[in-house]
């Protein structure tokens, strides 16, 4: 049972106390962190979200009921303390708390709640299952660690929010319940009881509205947006997840790049002490993808894929033949200082790029002497091996790797087994922030399975008015006005400038395989608020919980989200999502088809 806390009110923090305030009465609040029993002294860590502060009883000196109750307190119960701030003895102070050079000696102590062993420790560098944790996560989030994180990602929000409003921007909230559109990831649906059969879909974006903002003459808005997005989870994924979103009228690609640099460079500041050089670096789309394998490279180390396809291209090797025929490559980065690693490494790799769908990876190791070791020299001479390795700037103990086959298998394959190579190799660092826009992105992409363009972006992202002309010749290579901002190998954020001109929107829909009556029953609120003026415009949402992930050092999003999901969306700690009482399912004339195996035989 708890006591009252009547009568008594906090003063302070745990760390606002300090040598000031020697001599003088307090009260604090928090969580035992832990108990030490010296016979006659105890003394008690209390911790809330500041930190920790010394509590002290000398059973000589205090009194009989009040030092009983210090020996009952166990870890996580929750005390109100009063008591008078002193200085540590000489052999007493720690210099590694905020507070270890004074102690409170209690003269009250209230035990408010009491606690049942934890399922692990409230302390960092302990080893606990996801699981457990997250089953737990309002006992993880006492973790110093994890409220750090939390207090970080409210400090960006509101240097973020500053920033936005010193640059005329307005605040203003789109609606979460609106039509479903499906071009791209799965909508969460929400059943409406009003109108039976229909559905509400979950945001992805706030796309529509802030474009509707725009022919509103809002000029600048932004939103801090609660996102949804039916789809496979990974460590800079969720299923609900934030956005800083904004959108801009009257403006071009640079004016939205130059608002954006600006504020990561004050955030980065303002919150890390960290330094960001403007312009940011730049690198069209087809550079980054030639040069790196990727859209959203890690550029912080080199490994540069390289384009062998030259030298090989008269090659006997069926592999490489083959690949090149076929309207591939063959192309290969260099592993610097690799050429030592045993086989059976060498075939974790090879293995490693089978995920990416590459058939296999060709290797050159160069010895210490200048000779090579290769499972492919079989297939080349002494000669042409030699070009291959003054083509890869290869010198006494590398690894040249080469993967050969069609252009999309060769990148994704290459392009991860660098940045595997670099954790292997420990050849970045966390706090060492690399900023790059990625532009000129494809406008169309062809699926095979539908048969049809799809959008890379949106169906709102305007071309290269250079490229115009192609919408009817080539759509494929139509690159739009689209740009990524890209931090260590992760997309912070991504825009474009929109399309304003309704016959460029009518002819994007139909790229996309959509009549002009599917158009409109998707999007015709949108083109008919087309009719009545529409400005110029663009915008670029920004992933808050990659940024956040990132400017902790942390792993995965789900250590800067307060309540996170898990890979199968759902929520060990509330077991969300869940049944729900079949009235609510008749309200909403839902019913659910259960399939029962063996049915027929159980007839029979």
């Amino acid at each position: 049972m708890g006591e009252a806390l009547t009568g008594l009110k906090r003063s302070c923090m745990c760390c606002d106390v300090n040598e000031t305030m020697i001599g003088k009465e307090v009260t604090v609040m928090g969580w035992v962190q832990r108990r030490r029993d010296l016979g006659q002294l105890l003394f008690i860590a209390l911790r809330d979200k500041t930190g920790l502060v010394q509590i002290a009883i000398d059973g000589n000196v205090a009194e009989k009921t009040l030092f009983a109750k210090a020996e009952g307190v166990r870890s996580e119960f929750v005390l109100a303390v009063r008591g008078q701030v002193a200085p540590r003895t000489e052999g007493n102070i720690n210099p590694n708390m905020k507070t270890g050079k004074i102690e409170i000696i209690a003269s009250e102590i209230r035990i408010l709640s009491e606690s049942e062993t934890t399922p692990f420790q409230i302390e960092d560098n302990i080893t606990v299952k996801d699981d457990m944790r997250l089953k737990y996560r309002y006992l993880d989030l006492r973790r110093p660690s994890q409220l750090r994180n939390l207090v970080l990602r409210h400090k960006v929000v509101q240097a973020m929010r500053n920033f936005l409003d010193g640059e005329n921007f307005l605040e203003i909230e789109t609606p979460v319940l609106g039509k479903s559109t499906p071009e791209g990831a799965r909508d969460y649906l929400v059943p409406s009881r009003v109108h039976p059969g229909n559905f509400y879909g979950l945001p992805q974006s706030p796309q529509l509205y802030k474009q509707l903002l725009m022919v509103s003459g809002m000029d600048r808005y932004y939103q801090v947006a609660k996102c949804f997005r039916d789809e496979d989870l990974r460590a800079d994924r969720q299923p609900e997840f934030t956005q800083v979103d904004m959108e801009l009228s009257f403006v071009d690609v640079e004016d939205i790049m130059d608002v954006n640099e600006r504020m990561m460079q004050k955030v980065f500041h303002d919150i890390l002490d960290v330094d960001i050089s403007l312009p940011l670096k730049r690198m069209t789309y087809k550079e980054a993808m030639e040069r790196f394998g990727s859209d959203k490279p890690d550029i912080r180390f080199g490994m540069e894929l390289i384009n062998i396809s030259d030298v090989v291209a008269h090659t006997e090797f069926v592999i490489f033949k083959n690949a090149l025929e076929a309207g591939g490559s063959v192309r290969a980065i260099n592993a610097e200082g690799c050429g030592t690693f045993p086989r059976k490494k060498i075939d974790s790799l090879v293995e490693f790029v089978k995920t990416y769908r590459a058939k296999g990876l060709a290797w050159i190791a160069i010895n210490e002497d200048g000779s090579l070791k290769t499972q492919i020299s079989k297939f080349f001479t002494a000669e042409k091996l030699a070009e291959i390795v003054e083509k890869m700037g290869g010198k006494p103990g590398d690894l040249l790797l080469i993967c050969a086959d069609q252009d999309k298998v060769v990148f994704d394959s290459l392009g991860a087994l660098r940045l595997e190579l670099s954790k292997m190799l420990g050849l970045t660092k966390a706090d060492d922030f690399s900023f790059l826009w990625i532009t000129e992105f494809p406008m169309l992409e062809w699926d095979e399975e539908e048969g049809r363009f799809v959008a890379v972006h949106h169906p709102f992202t305007a071309p290269m008015e250079e490229d115009l002309p192609l919408l009817e010749a080539d759509p494929g290579k139509v690159r739009a006005k689209a740009y990524d901002i890209v931090l260590n190998g992760y997309e912070l954020g991504g825009g474009s400038i929109r399309i304003h001109r309704r016959d460029i929107q009518q002819k994007m829909f139909e790229l996309l395989g959509f009549t002009k009556e599917d158009a409109q029953q998707r999007f015709g609120f949108l083109l008919d608020a087309f009719k009545y003026g529409v400005p110029p415009h663009g915008g670029l949402a920004f992933g808050l919980d990659r940024i956040i992930m990132l400017m902790c050092g942390a792993t995965s999003i789900r250590d800067v989200i307060a309540f996170p999901k898990v890979k199968d969306a759902s929520c060990p700690m509330t077991d969300a999502p869940n049944v729900v009482d079949e009235k609510q399912l008749d309200e909403l004339s839902i019913c659910i088809l259960e399939e029962i195996t063996g049915a027929e035989e159980t007839a029979d």
